[in-house]
């Protein structure tokens, strides 16, 4: 992090002299910073769009010396723990950010902030693209992994919807590079800073995705544990898997195996391998000037005529119609 930021972020601005001398709370948000149709039973302030004014993007530091009310917002929100510690509540639950770890806020996660001290610096990115939410990041991961497709179709409790994540990336060195920065360019105010912190955090929300595991809620079977190792080894080897190997793996007779498989995944062993290969198929077509035919190699199938229909099942176009698309709207 460069020397320069670090010390401004450091240093006490006018409202942390002020909490810290009278240790209490001090709105820092002007009213036109809140909605005005606010919960009266929950008495719960919601930012809206007020930070975005002339920018996408708006990033700020946490004010220390004072714990932060209970709050919502109408934009997506990152909390990223650059030094320190800090302890929130979302949605009532006591969530602990160490140094490097990020909490993504969707739209509408209610959250409050304890004290942060001299040495916590807690740096908040507002986004004002409505299409980047929890929805998004979990879809953009869901459609490369058949494990993760079936671990998010596992409900958490009924109609409960989660509305925020959290990353702990405190050993991940290439997500703090991003962040630094992002942190940078916003500070220092440098020419063109806004376009090129919105190219940083597109990296930033992928990189994220990438290394996003989930937890599964359910109770861990015997059969459970079998499916999800299988479908580990579907993401890892698609291929060349097939369910004779699978079968030889685990020790089970194949027909069992399939129906076993068939009754906790909700779609046959096939369907599963098929459903990995166009989406890996997808992904090549629309990053990589790979010839149609060595894409088709790749995902392991042999017949080109087997490929472009399932494609086509998958993606309602063809393979080199959905390349030209995606290269206009480059």
């Amino acid at each position: 992090m460069n020397q320069r930021v670090l010390n401004m972020l450091h240093t006490l601005n006018s409202l942390e002299k002020k909490q810290k001398k009278d240790a209490c709370y001090l709105e820092e948000m002007p009213v036109k910073a809140f909605s005005k149709d606010l919960s009266e039973k929950k008495k719960i302030k919601v930012l809206n769009n007020y930070f975005f004014r002339n920018k996408d993007i708006y990033v700020s530091k946490h004010n220390r010396f004072a714990p932060y009310p209970l709050h919502a917002h109408t934009f997506l929100e990152i909390n990223y723990m650059l030094e320190g510690n800090a302890d929130q509540v979302v949605n009532g639950k006591p969530i602990f950010l160490h140094r490097g770890d990020l909490l993504v806020l969707d739209v509408g996660a209610e959250h409050s902030i304890g004290t942060l001290g001299e040495r916590d610096l807690l740096i908040n990115i507002l986004f004002r693209n409505s299409n980047i939410n929890i929805d998004f990041l979990k879809d953009l991961r869901r459609s490369r992994s058949v494990l993760y497709d079936f671990l998010l179709k596992s409900p958490i409790k009924a109609n409960e919807k989660q509305n925020y994540l959290v990353f702990r990336t405190a050993k991940n060195n290439k997500i703090a590079q991003i962040m630094d920065e992002i942190i940078e360019e916003y500070f220092l105010k440098k020419e063109f800073s806004d376009t090129i912190i919105k190219s940083y955090l597109h990296i930033l929300v992928t990189n994220l995705v990438r290394d996003y595991q989930i937890v599964d809620q359910q109770p861990q079977s015997k059969t459970r544990k079998i499916v999800i190792e299988i479908l580990d080894e579907i993401d890892k080897n698609y291929s060349t898997i097939t369910l004779q190997k699978v079968a030889n793996m685990f020790g089970y007779n194949k027909n069992y195996l399939s129906n076993l498989f068939k009754k906790e995944v909700n779609k046959s062993f096939s369907e599963v391998v098929i459903q990995k290969k166009m989406t890996q198929a997808h992904t090549l077509i629309m990053s990589t000037s790979l010839p149609i035919s060595k894409i088709v190699e790749a995902v392991g199938i042999s017949n080109k005529s087997f490929f472009y229909k399932k494609y086509y099942d998958f993606y309602k176009e063809k393979p080199l119609a959905d390349r030209q698309q995606n290269l206009i709207n480059i």
